[in-house]
């Protein structure tokens, strides 16, 4: 079941085009990766899809329906990139009335509140204000005060920043839980490397446009190039030089060797020829690019 659909969205300040004409669905339980480099429109794609900003022409659909702020937001947690917390506000305090906010009873809130902070070490902060936290627990507070109330869309925008790796660790686990409950959860980030360990699906954005989307997997295997990693004990001499028909060496080490399949050929023709030469072979593996690389590749710039 697709939960969320954008269709045609744009948004234009003065003659800057944030949003320009995107669109793309998102299924029930998916953890999604909104890609692109800082400026690239993500956080404005974002705000209209939490009603913040309304797009200056296209339609967003929630559940199937025509999202409607007032009935869907109650449904919907966004963790901003920027702190949206109230500085001198006591953080117990401050959880409970934002779980009140989205709709949930003081004891429920109570209740929640105490689970999360127990989980996330936090139960003497409660007297705390935000004035006082570092910005990593700035974030853990975030991520607590986002998904107190059970969002069934959950969207985290850059949740890693300002958090060393084991509370990034944390936070990790807890995205995974969520998604096995059945939330469906937007990872919206610059960082490629962070989406392919996460995300099942994604958008690239650039420039305000849409560049690419579909799973992980089948965007790697769209812009993968033939390149193979093949393991020996001892790079054999016999296959140090070129000279094969089906292959060439892009690079040869110690015990292993990299090399690119020629057009029309295949792995198995690969695997032959070094055989004939009385090579022995310890592994056999496919390089497929990172989202970094395909990112370069077809945006021209780094993310």
């Amino acid at each position: 079941m697709t939960i969320l659909e954008l269709q045609h969205l744009k948004k234009y300040y003065a003659t800057h085009k944030a949003v320009d004409d995107i669109s793309f669905s998102i299924s029930e339980g998916s953890i999604f990766g909104l890609l692109g480099p800082n400026g690239a429109g993500k956080t404005t794609l974002l705000r209209m899809i939490t009603g913040i900003f309304y797009p200056d022409s296209g339609n967003i659909f929630f559940e199937g329906s025509k999202f409607n702020q007032e009935k869907d937001i109650s449904k919907i947690g966004y963790m901003p990139e920027e702190r949206g917390l109230y500085k001198k506000m006591k953080i117990g305090e401050q959880a409970l009335y934002l779980a009140m906010l989205k709709g949930m009873s003081r004891r429920d809130a109570m209740k929640k509140i105490k689970e999360w902070f127990v989980k996330f070490e936090m139960e003497s902060w409660w007297n705390k204000k935000v004035n006082d936290l570092s910005k990593g627990m700035g974030q853990k507070l975030q991520f607590v005060t986002t998904v107190l109330h059970e969002p069934k869309l959950l969207i985290l925008d850059e949740p890693f920043s300002g958090l060393d790796p084991v509370n990034s660790n944390l936070i990790k686990d807890e995205i995974f839980k969520l998604a096995q409950k059945g939330t469906t959860i937007i990872f919206s980030t610059h960082r490629m490397e962070q989406v392919e360990e996460i995300c099942n699906n994604i958008v690239l954005v650039n420039n305000g446009k849409k560049i690419l989307d579909g799973s992980v997997a089948q965007v790697k295997d769209d812009f993968k190039e033939h390149i193979f990693k093949i393991g020996f004990d001892t790079v054999p001499e016999t296959i140090q030089s070129n000279g094969f028909n089906a292959f060439e060496i892009v690079d040869a080490k110690e015990n292993y060797a990299t090399v690119k399949i020629k057009d029309g050929h295949k792995p198995a023709e690969v695997l032959q020829e070094i055989l004939n030469r009385k090579a022995d072979i310890v592994s056999f593996n496919e390089i497929l690019p990172s989202l970094n690389d395909i990112f370069i590749k077809v945006a021209g710039n780094k993310p």
